[in-house]
């Protein structure tokens, strides 16, 4: 919801609002920050949280000392965090009349913090704005409901449904299978009216309680926003009916992944038409040269689209997702697909990311490498007819290792990132694959236990 900044105390005034749940995303996505009584937050317009929550992993751990204050001021200051008033939105689960509102991050003397997720999403923006372009996104977020189950070495199972029987089997567009989570659904509906989040349709995907949501096209930051308010939203109506919902990219043994795919297109930002589409109605050589520049970087910046170590067992073999940059027309079985579409609505699609990614980082990255791409005239590879799930030339990084490093050595996106944002959000991966390491799996106990 826009809100004029000079209204904002008046919208929450309005709505009664007695609690504001004050939010900044860290490098993991997870929403940090503090709640405040609306009369406190209407006299700050803001708070102040150290610099490192950016830097805090996602077990809510710290990096090594001589990581930390090479990237941080060694004191731990704080940085200013100021709301945005176009990133103001209900809290409709909540028993008093709360509201969320996501704020940016800036250091004393008023520059944007390097690690912000939120401002390099930003600033990639102003990147095309300088160019006299506007990106246009419409995201897909995909997600399973699952019984509930506090114990972690346990497998996920679907939830019981309306029916009274857990769901099995492969129920891909089954409206029935849909319905069987109807009152989970109404609630989200209705949340995300009183939000005004842009969602479209609802799809169930191929996996067992497999949902997939997808938003309407518009503004990156704008959508960015809306995904981070939606994982929270999804989960707390998840929790209302006692079951749970996750965004890991893969959380269940022999079932598809979920993603986020990202359909993109720019237009110029005074007229408004598809700079992806020539005055004919042909495809355009910036949206081949957008195209070129996914298939060129994206595997040089695959940790911001598979952010964690269980994101690469989407990657694995015959398990639906696409394994390349390969791309095509009407062809989901590579990584960049282009959908039949008018001249005016001409997008590709990325199929690529994870439903796990941060969407501040996935959106900015993707429209990163296509803006790449279009400034230094990269030309894609030829277009994939048929299968593409065996094509091996434009493959992926096959582990979360592999892809920091090659991430770590990619000067190009570097100088659009910045060399702190680049070692900060490296160095935060690292740190949660060392402790990933530490854990002892329970395949390892079923097969090498007594075997070895």
């Amino acid at each position: 919801m826009t809100i004029p900044l000079d209204q904002l105390t008046a919208w929450l005034k309005d709505r009664k609002i007695t609690e504001v749940e004050c939010m900044i995303s860290d490098l993991t996505g997870i929403a940090r920050g503090k709640i405040a009584p609306t009369n406190k937050f209407i006299d700050e317009k803001g708070m102040r949280l150290p610099e490192s929550v950016l830097l805090q992993t996602v077990t809510g751990d710290y990096l090594a000392d001589e990581i930390h204050y090479e990237l941080l001021d060694a004191a731990d200051i704080d940085m200013f965090c100021r709301p945005d008033q176009s990133a103001a939105f209900l809290v409709p689960w909540a028993v008093e009349p709360t509201a969320m509102v996501i704020h940016d991050t800036f250091d004393k003397q008023g520059n944007p913090i390097e690690l912000s997720p939120r401002n390099i999403l930003k600033k990639i923006l102003k990147m095309y704005a300088d160019k006299g372009w506007k990106a246009i996104v419409a995201p897909e977020m995909e997600f399973y409901l699952t019984k509930r189950c506090a114990d972690p070495d346990l497998p996920l199972h679907a939830p019981v449904g309306r029916s009274g029987r857990p769901e099995v089997g492969r129920q891909s567009f089954s409206i029935d299978a849909a319905n069987e989570f109807d009152p989970i659904f109404e609630d989200v509906y209705d949340w995300c009216e009183l939000q005004e989040l842009d969602l479209d349709t609802l799809i169930h995907e191929d996996g067992p309680a497999q949902m997939e949501i997808n938003f309407r096209h518009g503004d990156p930051l704008h959508l960015a926003d809306q995904i981070t308010v939606f994982k929270r939203t999804m989960r707390e109506a998840a929790l209302k009916h006692d079951v749970a919902v996750t965004f890991m990219a893969k959380p269940i043994t022999d079932e598809p992944g979920s993603a986020m795919h990202i359909h993109q297109s720019v237009v110029d930002a005074k007229t408004g038409k598809n700079i992806f589409s020539n005055a004919d109605g042909t495809m355009s050589q910036l949206f081949m040269h957008y195209i070129g520049g996914l298939q060129r970087f994206i595997p040089e910046l695959l940790p911001l689209f598979a952010p964690n170590v269980n994101s690469f067992r989407r990657f694995l073999p015959d398990t639906s997702a696409p394994v390349n940059v390969e791309w095509g027309e009407e062809n989901r079985t590579v990584g960049l697909r282009v959908p039949e579409a008018t001249p005016q609505n001409r997008r590709v699609e990325n199929r690529l990311p994870g439903a796990d990614a941060n969407p501040y980082l996935v959106l900015a990255a993707s429209l990163l490498c296509g803006y790449m791409g279009m400034v230094e005239g990269l030309n894609p590879s030829a277009p994939v007819k048929g299968r593409g799930y065996e094509r091996r030339n434009l493959r992926l990084p096959l582990t979360i290792e592999h892809a920091l490093e090659r991430m770590e050595a990619c000067k190009e996106a570097e100088k659009y990132l910045g060399e702190k944002f680049m070692r900060g959000y490296v160095a935060v991966k690292r740190a949660e694959h060392e402790n990933f390491k530490r854990v002892i799996s329970s395949w390892e106990r079923e097969f090498l236990l007594l075997s070895v």
